[in-house]
Order: structure tokens, then sequence, then C-alpha cells
């Protein structure tokens, strides 16, 4: 078997240490009768009912020396950043390991205009961000990320092994990881675990000023003081009430359906698999590329990485017959949140954003374990959701819009009546924005399920941006979107695709016809 290039911590750990990170329910936290999961935007137009956002997502690769297609998307993104009120990021904010030393490349440098002092960007550490701008994220699984110990990796290996690793050594990956993602709480989190316990009272009396439903929350003030509360929040702009969620504990495949003969399917599934990533590796360690042959090193590294995605997922299903873990407190607060949101005359809308899409037709995630298991546990809540907002909801779907990232494309989804809470929603994939593109699957564009002993269609693309056509057809855009917040109840919502395509060695940059949701 292969060596692992990463590692990812268990679903207990990084609820765990994110807690600690945060000093979770801390005694002063709780005199103060802080929610530490409410943020607001301290912006004289959070009233507005029309409002515009942006969204990006799996951007932050620095891989690319000579045209980097993050910087690509960030620079129409600048287009229309004095018209939009912020910037969600749906995770992936850093790859491949969430490393602390790859910030300022990865993230820092090409977002530097929404960032105090970014034009001195070398001088901005990864912990000392300001955003003049907001950006909003949520985590997603390469923020996690670690690295196995490198001499350990490093020794004894084979010559094209050593040219796979330089790929991701030179270009993607740091000498450390994530350290279970504590990189991204010390970038954008409140990280009270570093405030001394006698500062603690006066910092949370500082920043912890607003007001949100009977419940002090922390106040994000562009310019000054850009912290989010918590791995999950919620905030609320415009009437609408955004959701920001970490798919990362609630994504542990479910139990293997068929038993040992479906786990021996599994099994021989990853030796294919094996089989094949070895057979690249071989291959690559006959090629000599160099640094001009971008496009080549690009299209080796992006196969070997679908292939290491397909096997961590089938590893994470062979696992799956142990005891689960759910990150049951996450989705118990979605689930109330939820509904004192419908309950609340003075909001009009509802949308979610986290970084594991429950539908997909990217060529590699939309039947993963994974994909499948948010699905469940979403529609667990969207279902106790609807038991008691039907007498308001009034066959409107629960939510407006959910905003996803994990699989690298722009995929515009919207599920029909599936049965349960999650029908009739939008969903839109922006995980196109930097890092490596994919296709879209061969089935087609219509997602199935098996009910008792037939199937049906449960959901269906209406756009797909992702990677098409092979040599000198070959082309990828990379995408962003512009959201357009209407007035009214519920509120008009259009979605505008922003794309900075590579064809033929050049770039184009051009806005799609944006599409009502």
């Amino acid at each position: 078997m292969s060596p692992k290039f990463v590692t990812e911590p268990s679903i207990e750990t990084k609820i765990q240490r994110m807690q600690q990170r945060v000093r979770w329910q801390h005694r002063q936290i709780v005199e103060r009768g802080i929610d530490q999961t409410s943020l607001v935007i301290d912006d004289p137009g959070a009233e507005d009912d029309t409002f515009s956002f942006l969204v990006v997502g799996d951007s932050g690769t620095g891989r690319h020396r000579r045209s980097s297609p993050q910087r690509q998307v960030a620079e129409l993104l600048l287009r229309h950043i004095d018209a939009a009120r912020f910037t969600l990021h749906t995770g992936d904010v850093v790859y491949l390991v969430g490393s602390r030393d790859q910030y300022r490349s990865n993230f820092i440098k090409p977002y530097q205009e929404w960032l105090v002092g970014g034009d001195r960007y070398r001088k901005i550490a990864y912990d000392r961000m300001v955003f003049k701008q907001p950006i909003l994220p949520v985590l997603g699984n390469h923020d996690y990320y670690d690295l196995p110990t490198v001499v350990g990796l490093l020794s004894g290996i084979s010559g094209p092994l050593r040219y796979a690793l330089r790929s991701y050594l030179d270009l993607d990956v740091s000498w450390r990881g994530s350290h279970k993602g504590d990189a991204y709480a010390k970038a954008f989190l409140d990280y009270l675990k570093a405030v001394p316990e006698a500062d603690l009272g006066a910092h949370l009396d500082t920043h912890y000023t607003s007001k949100q439903d009977n419940a002090r929350a922390l106040t994000y003030r562009p310019g000054e003081f850009t912290r989010l509360p918590n791995r999950y929040y919620s905030f609320r702009y415009g009437g609408i009430d955004f959701f920001a969620l970490d798919s990362n504990t609630f994504n542990q495949p479910l139990p293997i359906a068929n038993g040992e003969t479906g786990r021996k399917e599994l099994q021989q599934q990853q030796q294919l698999l094996e089989v094949t990533k070895a057979d690249l590796l071989r291959q690559a360690g006959m090629k000599v590329l160099t640094p001009d042959d971008e496009d080549a090193q690009e299209e080796i590294t992006e196969r070997i990485e679908d292939i290491d995605e397909q096997i961590n997922d089938i590893t994470k299903q062979l696992n799956s017959s142990r005891l689960q873990t759910v990150d049951t407190e996450q989705l118990y607060w979605l689930r109330d949140r939820l509904i004192a949101s419908w309950q609340n005359p003075a909001v009009r809308g509802r949308m979610l954003f986290f970084h594991h899409p429950p539908y997909v037709t990217e060529a590699t995630k939309w039947d993963q374990g994974q994909t499948l298991a948010v699905r469940h546990h979403l529609r667990q809540v969207l279902d106790a959701v609807a038991a008691e907002v039907s007498g308001i909801s009034q066959a409107r779907p629960l939510v407006d819009l959910v905003l996803n990232g994990h699989a690298h494309c722009l995929d515009y989804v919207r599920t029909g009546d599936t049965g349960h809470g999650d029908a009739n929603i939008p969903w839109v994939i922006c995980g196109g924005s930097g890092y490596s593109l994919r296709r879209q699957r061969r089935e087609g564009d219509e997602l199935m399920e098996a009910i008792n002993s037939s199937t049906r269609t449960v959901a269906k693309s209406h756009l797909y941006l992702g990677r098409s056509g092979d040599g000198s057809h070959l082309k990828r855009p990379y995408s962003a979107l512009r959201v357009d917040v209407a007035s009214g109840s519920p509120p008009q919502v259009r979605v505008t695709p922003l794309v900075a395509e590579k064809y033929d060695g050049d770039w184009t940059g051009y806005e799609m016809e944006g599409f009502e949701v």
C-alpha cells in the first residue's frame, strides 16, 4: 500500500480541540450570557433588504507559480468588491494541509485587497489578519489535515514517489500541517485560549458587545476586529439568517450496506485504486518535467489526488462499522436555530454554507460515503424543522439557498420531491475557485436514490462548470459567485457565476448570465 500524504484527526479530536481554543462555555462566558455561536457584523447597511455578497471555495493553493487561478478569480471579484457587503468562503482555505506557513502565499497574497495593510501583505502574520472587507469562512477537510512525520515519509522512498512528493512538497505542502485545525483557529477564530485568565473578562466586555435574540454576541468590526466566535456560527444580514457549519464533524460514512459482501467490494475497489495510483507514480518518475511544464505537472498530481480522495473515503467507510461519532451538539443547534428563525417575524429567509455537499454531480464526490452521510444527517435536521414549522413555512423550502465546496467545480443542483425536509432546495457548489478542477460524472445530471425496490430522481444539476476536454482542447473554468438578494419575503435571490477560464495557455475572464434560485 502506498504511503498516506496526509492524516486527519478523529471527529472527537476536532470537536475537543476547537472547544479548547475558544474556551467553550467557560464560566465567565456563561455568566455574561454570551452565545458563542452568534456573530453580529457592525455595518450600518446590515438592515438593508437589498444587498449582494460574494462566494469562493476550495481556493487556497500556491501550486501555480506563473499564473495562479486563485488570483485570476480574485481579480474578477475585485470588480464587485465595492458593491458586496461580505465574502463567504466554503472551505479549504489553505491547501494541502492547512499549514500556517502557507497562509501568506495561499491566502493573504491572493486576497490582499480584502485585508488591512494588504499592500504590504508580506508583513501580515497569519494570526494577525484584520479584514477591511469581511471574509467569512467555514472549515474544509484540508484545513484539518496534518502531515505524517516527515522523516518517516521521506525515508526509503522510490524514485517515482520522490517525483510525486516533489510536486506536493515544493508547491502545496509545507513541512508542517494544520496541527488539527489550529492554524485555521488562530487565523480566523477569537482564540480565547491565548487570552490570559486575568484578562479574559476585559476581552469579553470589549468584543462581545452586540445583542442578538436576547443574548450577547461577538461584534465583527471591519477594519478593527474581525474574528469569528466558533467553528460553526450564525449571523443575520438584511433579514436573512446565515448559518455557517463545520461539516467535518458529521461526515463519517454510514455503516456499510450489505454487510461483509459490501465490505469486500469496498476492499477490492481500494486495492484497484492503490494499483492505479502506484502505476501513475511509476509513470511520473519516468518523465522529466521542468517548471515550464506546469500543465503537465498539474495533470499528474490531479489524477493522484483524485485517487487519494477516493481511497480516503473508502477507508472512512471501512472504519464506519465501529461506534460512530456524530457532532449531535452542532446538529441540534442547527435544528433549534432554524426553528427559531422560522418563528421570528423579523427574519425573511435562511441560507446555509458548509464544506461537504449533500448533493453534487462531480465525478469523484457524487456517491462518496461522506456525501451520503452529510445528506442523511442534514435530512434528519430538516425533517425535524419541518415537523415544527409546517404551519408557518406553508410549502416554502425550509432554506432559500445552500452553498458548499469540496467538489472542485461550480454545480447548481436543485432537489425535487425527496420525501424529506430537503425537498425543493437550491444547492450551489462553489468549489472551483483556485484548486484543480474536476469533471462532471458520466452518469448524467440526475441524481437517483433507491426507495424500497425502485429508484427515483431526487435532484438534478442545472449548470456545471469544471474540467472539460483533453490535450489542446482542455478547458479549466475556475469560478466564484456573486449573490444578489432583493427585497420581499421570501427573498428574491439571483446567483451570477464569475469565471476565469484557462484555455490553450491563455486566460479569459467573464461573467455568466445569472439565474434565479
